[in-house]
């Protein structure tokens, strides 16, 4: 057990000290993007965005997103390559995303001790394989997560449903704390381009720091960059907005 014990904190020390590396590889990503981006242009739209979203008149009873828009030139989707790629921002952008964990009894306890939803497999056998209460029960969560050892009796303690949903499991270890593998998720967008040159991705809120909305977004087009054939040659324009705002170019 001691072992088992010290081979954690070491793989969790590792993990971290990854994330370290990643921050300096982050700030080398902006100074990048800021000879690209008028450094000016998107702090006035980060500003206005912040601005209507505490303006008393248009002040709304949510924690808006913030969207980033993209619109892409020289690209055929009908011939080049269509991408879909997940990654992480440097923060999280979506604090209120609605996860619940099918978990073991190690993650049973940290999510009680954490306040995050969960289930078990005894709770999992109550639906008894009826399409409706698990239906019912998978609507309520935007993200599902699964301890790894649990994958595999998923499919066959409530059949086929989940996967037909799109609502299957990512599987979790006990290699990171499950704290850490939530905020994961929060933090985790995508990029997908499908037949429209057109692409909404959200990639923070507005009771986030204007510096760190600045990260995320550098962050996202710096890996957007990296999927299209010709980087920022394929980009047309680039725009900002909160949910209910007005769009802000900043490219």
């Amino acid at each position: 057990h001691r072992v088992d014990r010290r081979q954690r904190q070491m793989c969790i020390r590792d993990r971290y000290q990854r994330r370290v590396r990643g921050v300096s590889s982050i700030q080398s990503s902006i100074s990048y993007l800021m000879s690209k981006l008028n450094k000016e242009l998107l702090n006035e739209g980060i500003t206005k965005v912040l601005a209507y979203s505490t303006d008393k008149k248009t002040k709304k009873h949510f924690l808006e997103s913030v969207e980033l828009q993209v619109r892409l030139k020289n690209y055929d989707p009908q011939r080049d390559k269509r991408f879909n790629g997940s990654f992480r921002l440097p923060h999280i952008c979506r604090p209120k995303l609605r996860i619940c964990v099918v978990g073991d009894q190690q993650h049973v306890d940290e999510a009680i001790a954490g306040n995050f939803s969960y289930i078990d497999v005894e709770g999992l056998k109550k639906f008894n394989k009826n399409k409706k209460l698990i239906k019912k029960w998978a609507h309520q969560y935007n993200s599902l997560l699964a301890s790894s050892q649990l994958v595999r009796q998923i499919p066959k303690i409530l059949g086929p449903t989940l996967n037909k949903m799109n609502k299957f499991p990512a599987p979790i270890g006990h290699d990171e704390p499950l704290a850490v593998k939530i905020s994961d998720v929060r933090a985790t967008v995508k990029f997908q381009l499908k037949k429209e040159l057109g692409m909404n991705v959200a990639v923070g809120n507005v009771g986030m720091k204007p510096e760190e909305l600045k990260q995320n977004i550098s962050t996202a087009l710096n890996h957007l960059i990296g999927l299209l054939k010709k980087g920022w040659q394929n980009i047309k324009t680039v725009h900002i907005k909160s949910t209910m705002g007005k769009p802000h170019q900043i490219f």
